[in-house]
């Protein structure tokens, strides 16, 4: 039987000819990551080990954009705790206050991610880097402080589900909506450690930065990670940023999933997720007027320059709604940039938008838009469990830029299209 992507990946990085799904393997590394929330908790468990060395100086990664800027004093410690550990084991991929983004729009970016690689992050979210043909998934604090002194780490390897993408998206519908409609479809559970594979002719309608948002969220339907086919879409982002080589895995033509289905684009309409699971997916024709206090437009997910573009053309000489507080948040400092280049910025500042440092910030409840009780704000962000963004009386509704923005406009969850009626 042959492999899928995935377990091609795992097998080369294990010295194995092939792995079968539920097997146990021992897997070389190519990057492992921390941020300020989960690199301490690595830190301690690598002193209390014994360990005096890092694996390779080049491969690990500590970004600092959950509290950062720092919020309060013990967002201040943690942040002086990785600073401190970066500078002892001289780092050379650690991203501070004013060069920091959000990890995982950072990364790619910053070409630190390739195909073929095998990477782990402690965040749940490393599952975005599957986007570009890489196998990435989240791990614990503590296999973090092992894969820093190592260089490895065991997995057990998943099954796969197949999605066939065909068709391209409509006007005013995002990747977003997607994988929201995806995850609203097999459910939180739908592909739970599995691993979520794309691929199709539809993919050449997909841009990278739709890619890694749909990889992004590949763990919201409980997979252990997401990855599409390596494609020109890919050789395209990736030609000018990886300067190392690398190895492209296509998944066998009779490699073995679980599932497949078939995702018609064009068929996708927008699409909200209402409170409090990322699968209580509604389109507009299935729920009347909700009314909301906050938009949030940036994360991991929807932070990227076509995200704040999608943003910018829905505020272009409009205002946020009296009593709607919006706040816009480029994930990384490129981005925040290419937005002033653009004019996208002062799009946002004369719509009456907070536009904030690069920043995970309000997505985790973080600081820069925390919900008093009984409050509701629709995010481009990835998760809206109960208390996610604040108190827990509070509601978070999930929706692509366009949807974000528009409501922002209105003040209450709208889509695009009625705007330009």
């Amino acid at each position: 039987m042959g492999m899928t992507m995935t377990q091609k990946i795992l097998a080369a990085h294990a010295g194995l000819d092939s792995v079968k799904a539920g097997q146990l393997i021992m897997a070389d590394l190519d990057l492992v990551l921390g941020n300020d929330v989960t690199t301490p908790v690595a830190i301690n468990e690598f002193n209390k080990a014994g360990f005096t060395e890092i694996y390779d100086q080049d491969k690990v990664t500590v970004v600092l954009d959950h509290f950062t800027p720092n919020k309060d004093i013990k967002a201040a410690a943690q942040c002086k705790q990785c600073r401190e550990f970066a500078c002892e084991y001289k780092i050379t991929n650690f991203f501070d206050t004013g060069r920091v983004g959000i990890e995982h729009a950072l990364l790619p970016e910053q070409g630190l991610v390739a195909p073929g690689d095998c990477i782990i992050g402690a965040d749940s979210h490393t599952c975005t880097y599957g986007a570009l043909g890489a196998f990435s998934t989240g791990i614990g604090s503590t296999d973090m402080c092992a894969g820093m002194a190592k260089g490895k780490t065991w997995f057990k390897v998943p099954e796969a589900i197949k999605f066939n993408i065909v068709g391209k998206l409509p006007k005013w519908s995002t990747a977003k909506d997607v994988i929201l409609h995806i995850i609203g479809k097999i459910g939180v559970d739908g592909a739970l450690y599995k691993s979520m594979e794309f691929s199709g002719e539809g993919l050449i309608n997909l841009s990278m930065e739709d890619r890694l948002c749909m990889a992004n969220m590949a763990i919201e339907a409980g997979g252990k990670n997401g990855i599409f086919a390596v494609d020109q879409v890919t050789l395209d982002y990736i030609k000018d940023r990886v300067k190392r080589d690398y190895k492209i895995f296509e998944a066998d033509p009779d490699a073995e999933y679980s599932a497949e289905y078939t995702i018609n684009l064009s068929e996708i309409r927008p699409t909200v997720a209402f409170p409090h699971l990322p699968e209580n997916t509604k389109t507009f024709d299935e729920f009347g007027t909700v009314k909301i206090d906050q938009v949030v437009i940036g994360s991991c997910t929807n932070g990227r320059i076509e995200d704040m573009r999608a943003a910018a053309e829905i505020f272009k000489d409009r205002k946020v709604a009296k009593n709607v507080r919006c706040i816009v948040i480029p994930a990384t400092q490129d981005i925040y940039m290419q937005c002033i280049k653009e004019g996208l910025t002062e799009i946002f500042i004369n719509a009456g938008c907070a536009v904030s440092t690069p920043t995970c910030g309000p997505c985790l409840g973080g600081h820069m838009g925390i919900l008093a009780k009984g409050e509701r704000a629709v995010a481009t962000t990835n998760r809206n469990f109960v208390g996610r963004m604040g108190d827990p009386e509070s509601e978070v509704y999930l929706a692509s830029p366009y949807v974000a923005a528009a409501s922002a406009v209105t003040g209450v969850i709208t889509q695009p299209c009625e705007l330009f009626d």
